[in-house]
């Protein structure tokens, strides 16, 4: 009785392991977005300021763990030199994108599966956002320079969202 009973077991087991090792792996996701560092005027394309490139070297320092795959900036200067240190610790190229289509980039990442940084402004970070499926976030005020969204997506639900300080 007692064998029956441990190879009922045995093949129950079995049978439950094969059937989990056929279900697909869920894939997540992870999107970073910030807005650029300081920047050294109120001009059109300005540079960052002192504090804005040290604030850029600590989101390198920040992400260099988080398996960043690609990164998304703006075609301004400091968006490009917020993530530059990132870019370059990880030998990855920027690849600039219209401010003015930051919607289109959102829903564009969600189909992707690489793990991004995406590198926006006060005015822009709640429309990437909501091309990702998230609404409903706080806006960025304009003295606000340290603020991170990190969205975790799934195939299974709706996106994860973190706010951070950095």
């Amino acid at each position: 009785m007692l064998k029956k009973l441990i190879r009922v077991c045995l093949v129950s087991s079995l049978v439950i392991v094969g059937a989990t090792s056929a279900l697909p792996a869920l894939a997540f996701q992870t999107i970073v977005i910030v807005r650029h560092a300081e920047k050294v005027d109120e001009s059109r394309d300005p540079l960052l300021s002192e504090k804005g490139m040290q604030r850029a070297q600590n989101l390198a320092r920040m992400l260099r763990d988080a398996n960043i795959e690609q990164i998304f900036a703006t075609e301004y200067q400091r968006t490009q030199l917020t993530a530059k240190p990132l870019a370059d610790s990880k030998q990855l190229s920027l690849t600039p994108y219209v401010a003015k289509e930051s919607l289109a980039l959102g829903q564009q990442l969600r189909g992707a599966s690489k793990n991004t940084l995406v590198v926006a402004h006060s005015n822009t970070i709640n429309t990437v956002l909501k091309g990702l499926g998230v609404s409903g976030q706080k806006e960025v005020a304009e003295d606000e320079f340290d603020r991170m969204v990190v969205v975790h997506l799934n195939q299974q639900g709706a996106p994860e969202v973190t706010i951070l300080r950095y």
